[in-house]
């Protein structure tokens, strides 16, 4: 297994230009297919999730293999249903284990042709796809928002549009607000219509050109850096992201501002591209009490800061966690515990950190095929001589230059074993 070692930079001043964002580019593509659009969008990210959906999309072979890719077996699984043939859609062994239960009996319920390969409940699937009539379903709003969107985008193209109502407590609401304005650029009718319902017009998709813009998810890691680092000066700037963006990740700049950071955009003028500039602000809250429910891909980030920072923290919202690439909960759990730091779990869906301490091992950091555990995790080399971390390539999932990033930014970056 490769293995690096890590060493940071004791002087932060650089400029990246971050990755696309993954999240609008698996969206923007399945639209745009929808759509029988020539143009592809433009600014596409070039991760392992996007380039799954873009060869999937291209040579639509009878197996389609969307690997590790969370996003785009909910998004291919109803974009299938709705297209012409049949094929098999599988991936990794822990895609496999991944449900899906939910998103396949909402599209049976609206007519679909899919059923189980293997395990009853978990891909692979065989799909024969063709015209449905849609109408109104209800849905659990306390599951994955991909399944929910994966619903939504097909919306347009059913016979009689979609009524979706989402039961219970609703959770990623930023995503699937990110879902129903990528839809609207491309001319789709579809809004909500009370707090637990979104209805879409039947209708066809516009053929257009469109631009994605660079990702907040990346963004996070910077502003952990800015954060951990010793250097009173530290500044990074990030290149390609909007003031007023719809992606829910862009939260991370309010996260951020307690802990340390602060944000200046060059130009707030609205859906424009421009340089973000994060600085120390010097002040830093005793303790984090914060709810991850509509942002829960910042997680991770934002538990390995506080520790570093020694800021004890209880985050709650946490519950799609444990069914994403790896249980996420208690890799972080296992994985702090080699940093000397004892997390606490309450019911399933909330961490805990009082400033607990055990023996730290130094261990290599395991990323359990999970991209957002080396992400995350490689800051953490602000704080200490040096940090090792297993299987690193699984960044390539939503950020495959981020080695070559750090590199630039002054860290070393050396394989090792």
């Amino acid at each position: 297994m490769k293995q690096y070692k890590i060493q940071a930079t004791i002087h932060l001043d650089t400029t990246i230009t971050l990755p696309p964002s993954k999240s609008i580019s698996n969206r923007a593509l399945v639209i745009h297919a929808l759509s029988g659009g020539s143009c592809c969008p433009q600014n596409l990210s070039d991760c392992d999730d996007t380039n799954v959906i873009i060869k999937a999309l291209q040579d639509m072979p009878y197996e389609i293999d969307i690997k590790a890719a969370g996003t785009a077996m909910r998004f291919m699984t109803a974009y299938l249903a709705v297209t012409d043939g049949e094929h098999v859609l599988t991936g990794t062994e822990r895609m496999k284990h991944r449900p899906i239960e939910v998103l396949v009996n909402a599209l049976k319920y609206l007519g679909a042709d899919i059923e189980y390969v293997g395990e009853e409940g978990y891909p692979p699937l065989r799909i024969r796809g063709k015209a449905l009539d849609g109408g109104k379903i209800e849905v659990p709003g306390n599951i994955s928002s991909q399944y929910i969107s994966a619903l939504l985008m097909i919306g347009p193209v059913l016979r009689n549009g979609l009524e979706l109502k989402m039961t219970g407590n609703i959770i990623s609401r930023p995503y699937i607000d990110l879902t129903l304005w990528t839809m609207r650029e491309f001319g789709a009718q579809a809004d909500w219509t009370a707090g637990d319902t979104v209805v879409v017009n039947p209708g066809r998709y516009q053929q257009r050109k469109y631009l994605i813009e660079n990702d907040w998810s990346a963004a996070s890691y910077w502003y952990e850096m800015v954060a951990l680092s010793r250097d009173d000066d530290a500044i990074v700037h990030l290149n390609g992201l909007m003031d007023g963006s719809k992606q829910g990740d862009s939260v991370v700049r309010y996260i951020f501002s307690m802990l340390g950071v602060k944000t200046v955009f060059k130009s707030r003028k609205q859906n424009t591209p421009t340089t973000v500039t994060l600085k120390k602000n010097g002040r830093v809250v005793p303790r984090l009490d914060y709810d991850f429910i509509n942002s829960p891909d910042l997680a991770q980030t934002v538990v390995v800061c506080c520790v570093a920072l020694g800021v004890p923290f209880h985050f709650r919202g946490l519950a799609t966690l444990k069914i994403k690439e790896t249980d996420r909960i208690e890799a972080l759990c296992t994985e702090m515990r080699k940093m000397g730091v004892v997390l606490h779990i309450e019911n399933d869906s909330e961490l805990i950190w009082d400033g607990e301490r055990c023996d730290a091992s130094l261990l290599p950091i395991d990323t359990y095929e999970d991209h957002r555990m080396a992400l995350s995790f490689a800051p953490m080399s602000l704080r200490m001589e040096s940090l090792r971390i297993n299987d690193p390539m699984v960044v390539t999932k939503s950020y495959p230059a981020y080695w070559d990033d750090l590199r630039q930014a002054g860290f070393t970056v050396e394989e090792e074993g």
